[in-house]
């Protein structure tokens, strides 16, 4: 029996030690467990902030096959476009090309020898010439950035003409484009002495000069060895999803393309807008150009000069109002790390793996032992030493010295742009028809009709027109009182304004050029100038401003000075001197002054219903047929419920609007009729790829 109650306690006791035991165990357990979940929560976003600075979350598209992929690359090749750039050119396209099937490149250019460069590659590369352009040829950014957004492909991508793309680039947009958030891709290129290594014949592969593949690798090595990230120029890839959201919010300034900083300036608005996912990809993605590219010189020097530094100036002027400071320093950085693609943003503290929509803190990272922890953070810090983008805000950019003091002199304006029968097409405006001298502009490029001059009455003016790329001098004995709402027909500025017109004309006439003078409130059709030049010399071909349907058109006061063509004869030079001189001594507009001198006062140079003869000139003055050349008031044009058809109808070649007092009316009438090519809201020439909303003026 005491055997057996000794067994009995043994037992019992045994069983409370393993009680306790496990219940040592449990507790390690739980606190095991604890410290666990208590390391897991320190790599995952602890607050809404976090959640909020969290990469957009990876979304699997099927896009394994890069060819599934539409891309659209965007550039301007340099102007001219001589050998030297061509075969720069060659090589950057075919690198493009060669990435992937579903690649389509669009050069914006007006030279022909772009078209015949663009057709040796077939329908994947093509010459849009429809956007807005300096007369020197240089294409606007905010044109070209409007047609790139209006592309139908999946990915648009802005990129300067001579870098050159290496494989690994489609490799990166097919993991980004499943990114489920719009996002703007920025990338840095590098810069090299030389390149000892050239495309084959497919535009696929990459060989040295031996013939010898090189593999992507061997390339990315290469280029961290012998070339150089420049992170604070304006050469720069842009490429975006063609998703929901635009860009940014604001306007863009009226920059050229590779002159300025627009690339910047676009990357700041997209930070500040918000409405993308913004990132540097310099570090992963090779591109890279030759030093040695630079632009081209055979434009006149003074011109090219004032492009770079005048325009660019101005342009910065005036972005710099609607400027907001975005940090740099906040923008996610894409590296590769290990096999593995990762975001960082090092002002926050964290990494997105771009599989994952899960947050890593970087200090936990570098306090862990793990061997893989400890990679990825060497590949943090190589990462930000070479990737200093603070040192390039875009206020550093807008602090620049005072305007360069470079007007355009009217005389090589006249040798530049004038045409074959040194013709100039001359239009004078002050600042209150700035747009509607754009929409004149913007009617003259449709119709290709490049010769034209602009007059500008006021540094305003003049220096809209510098921004807008337009062939500009300024009158310097211009008056100083110019009105902007109060400037139509009868007022003192019209008056003022009117007789600074053929005091101009005649300037320009002793220079040996031909002028067809027109006021910038005329619609035209079609190309009036082959028609006007056929009349010959010692005649002034103008509009006739009569009204009524029948009878002469020749009648007193009838002769309209706000169109006509002017030959550099020693006939029509002598008239309209006396035409000058009248108009200095009258207080009326210089209108009356063009008839009492040419067809006499009351009509006593009248030759039948259509012309008159200046006895002492002997310059004939030819009144042009108002089915041709209609003004405001004939017709009752202006009253139809379609403008254009009814004057294509007759045969129309221009349609003036005048006959109706004040700026605001003259505007809305145009506008409302159709006959307007002008986009207020974006500064730019309508084009098909582009909406039209003329109630949005008003």
């Amino acid at each position: 029996m005491g055997k057996a109650y000794s067994l009995l306690s043994f037992f019992i006791n045994k069983n409370k030690v393993l009680q306790v035991d496990l219940k040592v165990v449990w507790l390690w357990g739980f606190v095991l467990i604890a410290l666990s979940f208590y390391a897991t929560t320190l790599m995952l976003p602890s607050s809404e902030q976090d959640q909020i600075l969290m990469m957009p979350k990876f979304v699997d598209r099927d896009v394994s096959d890069s060819g599934g992929l539409k891309i659209t690359i965007f550039t301007a090749p340099v102007a001219p476009f001589n050998d030297f750039y061509r075969n720069v050119q060659t090589v950057a396209v075919r690198s493009w090309l060669g990435l992937s099937p579903g690649i389509n490149v669009v050069l914006f250019s007006q030279d022909p020898s772009v078209f015949s460069f663009a057709a040796v590659f077939g329908s994947r590369v093509s010459v849009e010439p429809n956007i807005d352009f300096t007369f020197l040829g240089t294409p606007f950014f905010h044109s070209v950035v409007a047609r790139a957004q209006a592309s139908t492909s999946d990915i648009s991508i802005l990129l300067d003409p001579e870098i050159i793309l290496l494989p690994e680039f489609i490799t990166i947009l097919n993991h980004v484009v499943k990114l489920d958030h719009d996002w703007l891709l920025m990338a840095s290129p590098r810069n090299a002495s030389e390149l000892p290594f050239h495309l084959d014949t497919d535009g696929k592969q990459w060989l040295s000069y031996e013939g010898k593949q090189i593999r992507t690798g061997k390339l990315q090595e290469f280029l961290a060895v012998t070339s150089q990230l420049r992170n604070c120029e304006e050469k720069m890839i842009l490429a975006w999803n063609n998703g929901e959201f635009p860009l940014h919010k604001g306007v863009l300034p009226p920059f050229l393309f590779r002159k300025g900083l627009h690339n910047r300036w676009v990357i700041n608005e997209a930070l500040s807008s918000d409405y993308r996912f913004v990132f540097d990809a310099s570090l992963i993605i090779s591109n890279i150009y030759r030093n040695d590219f630079q632009h081209g010189t055979s434009i006149p020097q003074f011109y090219r000069s004032w492009e770079t530094s005048g325009n660019s100036h101005l342009a910065a002027q005036y972005g710099s109002l609607y400027f907001r400071e975005a940090s740099y320093s906040s923008m996610v950085k894409l590296f590769q790390c290990d096999g593995h693609y990762y975001f960082v943003n090092t002002e926050e503290d964290v990494i997105y793996p771009i599989q994952s929509p899960k947050t890593i803190r970087i200090r936990k990272i570098g306090s862990s032992r793990l061997v893989r922890s400890q990679k990825l953070m060497e590949c943090v810090d190589v990462c930000m030493s070479q990737v200093k983008l603070t040192e390039c805000s875009v206020k550093n950019y807008l602090k620049l010295s005072t305007l360069p003091s470079l007007p355009f002199p009217q005389e090589s304006l006249l040798s530049e742009r004038s045409d074959e029968n040194n013709t100039i097409v001359l239009a004078v405006a002050g600042y209150s028809y700035k747009d509607m001298l754009m929409s004149w502009v913007c009617r003259l490029r449709h119709l290709q009709i490049s010769n034209y001059l602009v007059c500008a009455l006021d540094q305003e003016t003049y220096e809209f027109s510098v921004l807008q790329g337009l062939p500009v001098f300024k009158d310097s004995l211009a008056p100083s009182n110019i009105s902007f709402d109060d400037c139509h027909f009868g007022t003192n500025c019209f008056q003022s304004v009117t007789k600074v017109k053929s005091r101009i004309v005649v300037q320009i006439l002793k220079m040996g050029y031909n002028v067809l003078l027109t006021d910038v409130d005329i619609y035209w059709f079609k190309n009036p100038l082959p028609l006007l030049g056929s009349f010959g010399p010692a005649v002034l071909v103008a509009q006739s401003d009569e009204y009524k349907v029948k009878g002469p058109i020749n009648l007193p006061r009838r002769l309209n000075s706000g169109f006509y063509y002017a030959s550099s004869d020693i006939s029509t030079i002598k008239a309209l001197e006396k035409v000058v001189k009248h108009a200095a001594s009258s207080n009326l507009s210089e209108q009356p002054s063009f008839y009492d001198t040419l067809c006499g006062e009351g009509g006593s140079n009248r030759v039948g219903n259509d012309r008159c003869l200046e006895p002492e000139t002997n310059l004939t003055v030819q009144f042009l047929n108002r089915d041709l050349f209609p003004n405001g008031a004939y017709g009752g044009l202006w009253e139809e419920k379609n403008v254009k058809a009814s004057c294509l109808n007759k045969g129309c070649f221009i349609l003036h609007n005048n006959w109706i007092n004040g700026r605001k009316k003259k505007l809305e009438r145009q506008v409302l009729s159709g006959l307007w090519d002008y986009d207020i809201s974006t500064r730019m020439c309508m084009q098909n790829w582009q909406s039209k909303n003329p109630a949005s003026y008003f």
